[in-house]
């Protein structure tokens, strides 16, 4: 008896999944100009499961860049616009009445998607703010009395606008802690900002990119980075830096010790490890190396560290903080 097709397809290999995710960046490079550094994020949160916060101005095409790469990766998504009358069971449905069979049946809200974009997610109250993190937390979502499972994978990518603060609702520490990595947005250079404005200022311009990535693929490629070996030493080391933000003044950086109000939560070290791991795939090696932990640092550390007021008055950062860690922590 002959085989299923299907079983007759060699699986992918890790040397096909990187040509892919480079193909990845590519396509969307087609529509967006300069991003790569955040497009290689996005990848890394999708492809370890974890949730990615956007902080930047406005303008600087994070909601493209999010749908774009959506079409991209042939997935599911939903875009939600926060604000402060938003509630709960706008995000994640509700029951509503049939009255031609008098029954009520579930409407199910945006979260049921593969990527959601939470636009502005500090525009809303703590409620909607809640239930979004929940969904992140849980992959599932209750509705009446019945639980519904998240359709995997699921990413929740959130933006916030570092500037306008007024009327906002700050996302708690223990809520911000959720997210795997804080990205901040910069501007683009001066001759990816005139690229941009030569594609939008032809009226008639119209960006169209290929899928590139499945459902299956991102799944291949998350078993693929969990193959990545890293050494106890680095492990260790991951460790080192976790600890040096609870307590600075036992790593030769007494000067910041006094600005420290509560250091980084076990979540960090996990995020760190994976994140990675990620990293070294992408640059198609089967493991980690010093400079791929010190280049996901910055995104996993600096939304986890609370400084003090004290810290803020002497213009204190914590990326200062990030770095001065990275000089001084050895790898014993």
């Amino acid at each position: 008896m002959s085989l299923p097709s299907s079983d007759l397809v060699p699986p992918m290999q890790a040397a096909d999944y990187q040509q892919k995710i480079k193909q990845v960046f590519a396509e969307v490079g087609k529509v967006v100009v300069g991003q790569q550094y955040m497009v290689g994020r996005l990848l890394i949160g999708l492809c370890t499961g974890g949730h990615i916060l956007l902080e930047g101005v406005p303008g600087l095409a994070k909601t493209l860049t999010i749908s774009t790469l959506s079409k991209v990766l042939h997935l599911h998504f939903q875009r939600v616009q926060f604000t402060p009358d938003l509630l709960p069971s706008d995000l994640v449905g509700t029951m509503i009445y049939n009255q031609n069979q008098s029954v009520f049946e579930v409407k199910k809200g945006p979260i049921f998607a593969n990527l959601v974009l939470a636009d502005e997610v500090n525009r809303s109250p703590a409620k909607v703010q809640s239930a979004l993190l929940e969904a992140m937390q849980e992959k599932q979502v209750t509705i009446g009395e019945t639980t519904y499972p998240l359709d995997l994978p699921f990413l929740v990518l959130a933006t916030q606008n570092p500037v306008e603060q007024e009327g906002t609702y700050p996302l708690p520490e223990a809520q911000v802690d959720r997210f795997m990595m804080k990205v901040h947005v910069d501007y683009l250079k001066k001759a990816d900002e005139l690229e941009v404005m030569r594609r939008m200022a032809n009226m008639s311009y119209v960006g169209e990119v290929n899928p590139i990535l499945t459902k299956e693929d991102i799944f291949g490629i998350r078993s693929m980075i969990n193959q990545v070996q890293i050494s106890e030493t680095l492990e260790k080391y991951i460790i080192e830096l976790v600890f040096a933000t609870r307590k600075p003044a036992e790593y030769d950086l007494a000067e910041f010790a006094q600005y420290v109000q509560f250091g980084v939560s076990p979540r960090a070290s996990i995020a760190l490890h994976r994140a990675a791991k990620a990293v070294a795939f992408f640059d198609d090696r089967d493991y980690v190396l010093p400079e791929d932990i010190k280049d996901v640092a910055g995104d996993v550390l600096n939304h986890r560290i609370l400084l003090n007021y004290e810290a803020e008055a002497d213009g204190i950062r914590t990326q200062d903080l990030i770095e001065a860690i990275l000089r001084k922590v050895p790898i014993s």
